[in-house]
């Protein structure tokens, strides 16, 4: 694969996965700042912020029919096709999103409009990751597929910087402002990465590994059939792997925009610039990561991650506690940066080399998103309700995180070392396995 080529697929993997996540993440900082007032209005406060956060993640419960679906699409007409469709969708929700009118408008409609576009958004982004990972893994070669495999997972830091960065100038208006129609702008204006990104994938032939399995004539006539018949190990491994790589971050990222805020008495622009910083970091890490991977071994590199993750939980708040605008930085570096960008790194490579090709795109969102929506969309819900439930103490919610780290490292436990294995695919092998 030429040079040419090379940066064009993983433009296409990574500005395609971007602006999921930007679309993505602008929702969940919102569900906290803005939807609790504007759409989900109650008399107490904090049951308006779980309402808010309940919308946010009800997204994740859709995504794994977002995934069956579109990773349906994946392995039966390609990964290129399906891309354009699951961008579109996000693109289409979440430019919506910004027009809808409030509950002071309209009353009850607006937040059964603005679930349904969400639902719309969890639909798109079901599909998204898979097929930008497999887009990268599958014209990846076997000494890189570590580096390409973590260049879409920058899109979901990427999206996060990109989310903060928008909030954080809208930010600087005033605060009526702001309420009034400040937190509108960046999902209007998220249709013109959408185009943007539409162009770069266009422009994307269909990945050599899914030609072959076309030209093979093994197509699965149900992959997801095949894929819980043959691969139900791997699906679980995968759901398992996920946990401790979402719940986390939604800790880190989202909601401690809520919790620094209102329990901790920091500022918003404090906040959501401990997030960016902490963010941009990460972006650069997670590819170090990546291709660190293909020296040491996948396995490796994530039980680092996830062990160092469950310890950090209780020094991550006896940190932010100090009231330090420092100490809360630093405290979101360590954990979303350092400790959570090996685990992101490699975890899509992982998943990727654990399916066979015919089922792959099925096999990797299966377990993504189900992983997801276990953890990820209701980490926020959980750390919000365990607040409310022992009064205001961060000890149940530290539990929480190192309870997550926990899970993964049992089901990490069950991948083979996957470093002997990267001259090729052990998709294969494993699937025989699997038939046995």
């Amino acid at each position: 694969m030429d040079k040419k080529t090379t940066r064009r697929v993983l433009t296409a993997s990574l500005v395609g996965s971007s602006i999921e996540w930007f679309d993505y993440f602008l929702y969940g900082t919102m569900a906290a700042l803005v939807f609790n007032q504007l759409f989900f209005v109650n008399e107490d406060p904090t049951v308006g912020l779980m309402l808010a956060y309940a919308s946010f993640a009800l997204a994740f419960f859709i995504r794994p029919f977002g995934g069956i679906i579109f990773s349906h699409i994946g392995d039966r007409i390609g990964r290129k096709k399906t891309l354009v469709i699951t961008l579109s969708l996000m693109g289409i929700a979440t430019f919506g999103m910004g027009l809808l009118p409030t509950y002071q408008a309209i009353g009850i409609w607006a937040p059964i409009l603005l679930i349904t576009l969400r639902l719309v958004q969890g639909l798109g982004i079901g599909g998204e990751w898979g097929g930008a990972l497999l887009l990268a893994t599958e014209y990846a070669p076997p000494e890189k597929r570590g580096l390409f495999g973590s260049i879409p997972q920058m899109g979901v830091t990427i999206g996060l910087v990109l989310g903060t960065l928008a909030l954080w100038i809208m930010n600087l208006l005033p605060n009526d402002a702001f309420m009034t129609w400040g937190w509108r702008v960046p999902f209007i204006l998220s249709a013109l990465l959408v185009v943007f990104g539409l162009w770069i994938r266009k422009g994307v032939n269909e990945t050599p590994e899914f030609k072959a399995v076309q030209a093979s004539g093994e197509i699965p006539k149900v992959p997801i059939v095949e894929t819980l018949k043959y691969h139900w190990r791997e699906v679980l491994i995968a759901i398992g792997a996920k946990v401790v790589e979402t719940a986390p971050f939604y800790i880190f990222g989202t909601f401690i925009v809520s919790y620094a805020t209102t329990n901790l008495g920091f500022s918003r622009t404090a906040t959501l610039g401990a997030v960016m910083v902490a963010t941009v970091i990460t972006t650069i890490l997670i590819p170090v990561m990546g291709s660190l991977s293909d020296r040491v071994g996948r396995k490796k590199l994530y039980i680092t991650g996830a062990a160092a993750m469950a310890l950090f939980a209780f020094p991550y708040f006896w940190m932010i506690h100090q009231g330090s605008v420092f100490m809360l930085v630093l405290a979101t570096i360590i954990g979303l940066g350092v400790i959570w960008a090996p685990i992101t790194a490699v975890l899509g490579t992982m998943f990727s080399e654990i399916f066979d090709a015919k089922v792959r795109y099925t096999g990797v969102t299966l377990g993504y998103q189900i992983g997801a929506a276990l953890a990820g969309g209701t980490a926020p819900l959980v750390a919000t309700a365990l607040l409310a439930r022992f009064d205001n103490s961060y000890v149940p919610v530290a539990i929480y995180i190192i309870f997550t780290a926990l899970i993964s490292l049992v089901s990490i436990w069950a991948v083979k070392d996957l470093k002997q294995k990267q001259a090729a695919h052990p998709a294969a092998t494993i699937a025989k396995e699997s038939r046995a």
